[in-house]
C-alpha cells in the first residue's frame, strides 16, 4: 500500500501543480508563460521523483508503469493497482482545480491545436523520447538515483517547452485523462491515451536493441582480450 499512496500523492503533485499552472495562467494573462508552465511540469516531476522514487519508483504515469512491465522490469501484477492509484491522484487535483476556478472551462486538458494526427505524432515522438530517457536512468522499475530526477524532469520540461502550444505536451494518460473528465473535454482524450502508451512500448524496444548491442560489444571485446592473451 505504500507504493499505491505514493502513485496517489505523486500524481496528484503532478496534475495539480502541472495543470494549475495553465489554469492560473489563464485566470491571469501571462503571470506563469509557457515557460513557467514547462518549467512547473519539469520541476514537480523531479521533486516527486526525488521524493517517491525510492518507495514506488515514482511513475506518475500509466504509459511508464506499462513501458515498466514490457520492459520485464515490473512485476505484471502491480500494473492495474498502480494504474488506478495514478488516476486516482490525478483526478483528485482537477477536482481541487475546480472547486478553486469553478468558471475554467478545460482545467488544463490537453487539446490539439491544428489536425488530430499531428498531435497524435507529436505526442508519440515526445512520449518515447522521456520513456527512452527513463530507461536509461532508472534502476530497474524505479526512478532513483542522484541525476534521475533531473535527467527526466529536464527531458519533460524541454518537451513541453517546444511542443506544448501544439499538442499539450501530455507525455502522460492520467495527466490527459483527469482534466477532461473533470471538465468535459473528451472530444480528443484518445490521443493522448493511444499516443503516449504506444509511444513508451517503442521506447522499451529501442532499448532493449541497443543494450543488446552494447553487450555483444562487451561480449566480443572480452573474447579478444582472452585470445590475445598468453
Amino acid at each position: 500500500m505504500r507504493s499505491f499512496l505514493a502513485e496517489v500523492i505523486g500524481t496528484f503533485c503532478l496534475v495539480f501543480a502541472g495543470t494549475g499552472a495553465i489554469v492560473i495562467n489563464d485566470v491571469v494573462p501571462g503571470s506563469v508563460t509557457h515557460v513557467g508552465i514547462a518549467l512547473t511540469f519539469g520541476l514537480i516531476v523531479m521533486a516527486m521523483i526525488y521524493s517517491l522514487g525510492d518507495i514506488s519508483g515514482a511513475h506518475l504515469n500509466p504509459a511508464v508503469t506499462v513501458a515498466f512491465w514490457a520492459a520485464k522490469q515490473f512485476d505484471r501484477k502491480k500494473i492495474v493497482p498502480y494504474v488506478i492509484a495514478q488516476l486516482i491522484g490525478a483526478i483528485l487535483a482537477s477536482c481541487l482545480l475546480r472547486v478553486l476556478f469553478l468558471e475554467h472551462d478545460h482545467l488544463g486538458a490537453t487539446l490539439p491545436r491544428g489536425p488530430w494526427w499531428q498531435s497524435f505524432v507529436l505526442e508519440f515522438v515526445l512520449t518515447f523520447l522521456l520513456m527512452f530517457v527513463v530507461l536509461n536512468v532508472a534502476t530497474g522499475s524505479k526512478e532513483t538515483g542522484i541525476m534521475a530526477g533531473a535527467a527526466i524532469g529536464g527531458t519533460v520540461a524541454l518537451e513541453a517547452m517546444f511542443a506544448g502550444p501544439i499538442c499539450g505536451a501530455s507525455m502522460n494518460p492520467a495527466r490527459s485523462i483527469a482534466p477532461a473528465l473533470v471538465s468535459g473535454q473528451l472530444q480528443h482524450l484518445w490521443i493522448y491515451i493511444v499516443a503516449t502508451t504506444a509511444g513508451a512500448l517503442f521506447a522499451v524496444v529501442a532499448y532493449q536493441l541497443i543494450h543488446v548491442e552494447r553487450q555483444r560489444a562487451v561480449l566480443a571485446a572480452d573474447q579478444a582480450i582472452e585470445e590475445e592473451s598468453p
